[in-house]
């Protein structure tokens, strides 16, 4: 890990950003309440928000950060569903691993709830993709 000691703790965001395309079908039970496990975006957004808490403890050399705010937006276009994830903190790291760790887990937790919908006849997902995991913005702010 590396030794952060001798930095200034300033107010630190990310926003990450990824996209989860899907059958039209499965986007229109999304928007529509119809997905048989419940409603994907609420869920996915309690998974992504425990997922950013839990960061340090999925990628092993990332620090222990105290999170001020954690903010999803999830939508559902014409052809995939979106997620965004915001994270602040005021540390001596930056929290972009943790937006994205955020993002990765609330769209693989979109994916797992209408799996069921997206599979082909051998059971497979021909159409279902992840694409597009970025940071869109980092900042790193003033002293507090």
């Amino acid at each position: 890990m590396i030794d952060v000691s001798g930095k200034p703790s300033v107010v630190r965001t990310a926003i990450a950003t990824g996209k989860l395309f899907l059958k039209k079908e499965t986007l229109s039970l999304i928007r529509l309440g119809g997905v048989e496990k419940g409603n994907p975006v609420e869920v996915a957004t309690v998974a992504g928000t425990m997922a950013v808490k839990r960061t340090w403890d999925i990628l092993p050399l990332c620090h222990q950060i105290p999170l001020d705010s954690i903010k999803f937006g999830i939508r559902v276009e014409d052809d995939c569903v979106v997620v965004t994830c915001h994270v602040k903190a005021v540390h001596r790291t930056g929290v972009e691993m943790e937006a994205l760790v955020g993002v990765s887990v609330a769209l693989l937790t979109i994916w797992d709830m209408v799996k069921q919908y997206e599979k082909d006849e051998r059971g497979e997902y021909p159409s279902t993709r992840i694409s597009d995991i970025v940071i869109t913005e980092k900042r790193k702010g003033v002293t507090q």
